[in-house]
């Protein structure tokens, strides 16, 4: 099974992200080294660190990305019934006023959460959240043991 549940804007998204990395800016950076290591001294080059310190930070995104696609799905489309990946949930916690309810895509942190905050459907609250429809309360027991109740105001998708 899929570790990850990405939709497809998503997947494709870091596909092209990988080819970018992989055939543009990865070789623009090592050209840059090479050019910086031109100049001489490489102990005090300072165009040389910071170009090597880009390759690096370029690559651990490239691995990064690369990981996240190879345990990745297309998730099904959501349904505004239920809650499951990628539906956009508005929930109150028990005890607040209900303008202070909140809204979360649940999904995966590289998709677009179109202002919403981020919720990972494996988070207890997200995953507490799975499956549930508008009008349920969830008790969700929390990471540190606290116990919280909210309400699914609205799914969206």
């Amino acid at each position: 099974m899929a570790k990850h549940l990405l939709s497809e804007k998503t997947y494709k998204r870091l596909e092209a992200e990988v080819f970018d990395l992989e055939h543009t800016r990865l070789p623009e950076v090592a050209d840059k080294i090479g050019r910086a290591r031109e100049l001489g001294d490489l102990s005090e080059n300072g165009d040389y660190h910071a170009a090597k310190d880009e390759y690096g930070l370029l690559n651990d995104r490239r691995v990064r990305v690369q990981g996240i696609l190879e345990n990745a799905a297309i998730a099904p489309a959501p349904s505004a019934d239920e809650v499951t990946v990628l539906s956009t949930v508005k929930v109150l916690f028990d005890g607040d006023d209900p303008s202070d309810a909140e809204t979360f895509l649940i999904g995966h942190i590289e998709e677009d959460g179109a202002g919403h905050e981020i919720m990972s459907p494996a988070s207890p609250i997200g995953s507490a959240l799975l499956g549930h429809k508008k009008g349920d309360k969830v008790s969700i027991t929390l990471e540190n043991g606290a116990k919280v109740a909210v309400t699914v105001i609205d799914i969206s998708v």
